[in-house]
């Protein structure tokens, strides 16, 4: 199988007007994710947040990448969004590569500007707080997707970006499904 390249910087660096470009608010939820395990995928059409379990059937109970002091999931990881854009941008190799693994994918704008932290975000019945924590991409990111992926979510300019998505933490229980809104409900 001949595998297709990886996004390059210049690449990326030309995305940035389309990826700012997206809508600010009220975009629509383009896919749902959830990952039971470790590299495993699902992809409902539903899915229950919560403030307890994050999202029901994922792994962020058992197996967070952050803990609070005490050993606790830390909440503020429970929900990662990731622009469809930058997905679509990054993630070239469908078959080989799985999916990032971001729980929501919205066509939506997600800078600091834009989605400042402590903003809350109805999605469907439920409600999300942007939290402090940003997502730098891990090492998983530049394996799958590429070194020069990597360093552009990473670029001192880029930080306020986020393009790598938003972590949030949720606030409010509810279902979400694929087609709700993502919209701005309170912004500090």
């Amino acid at each position: 199988m001949n595998r297709q390249p990886d996004v390059t910087m210049a690449e990326c660096e030309a995305a940035l007007d389309h990826i700012a470009a997206a809508p600010k608010d009220g975009a629509a939820i383009r896919q749902l994710c959830v990952r039971p395990d470790f590299g495993a995928r699902a992809f409902p059409s539903e899915i229950e947040l919560s403030r307890e379990q994050g999202i029901a059937g994922d792994r962020w109970p058992k197996h967070p990448w952050l803990r609070l002091a005490n050993g606790d999931p830390d909440p503020r990881i429970q929900v990662s969004v990731l622009s469809k854009r930058v997905m679509d941008l990054c993630w070239r190799n469908r078959v080989e590569m799985p999916h990032p693994g971001d729980l929501l994918v919205v066509d939506m704008e997600l800078s600091e500007a834009n989605l400042p932290v402590g903003t809350v975000l109805q999605a469907g019945q439920a409600k999300i707080e942007v939290s402090d924590k940003f997502n730098t991409a891990c090492v998983k990111w530049r394996r799958r997707y590429g070194d020069d992926s990597f360093r552009w979510i990473n670029l001192e300019k880029n930080r306020p970006l986020r393009l790598r998505g938003v972590l949030c933490r949720v606030v409010q229980d509810g279902l979400v499904r694929t087609g709700d809104r993502l919209c701005k409900d309170a912004v500090p």
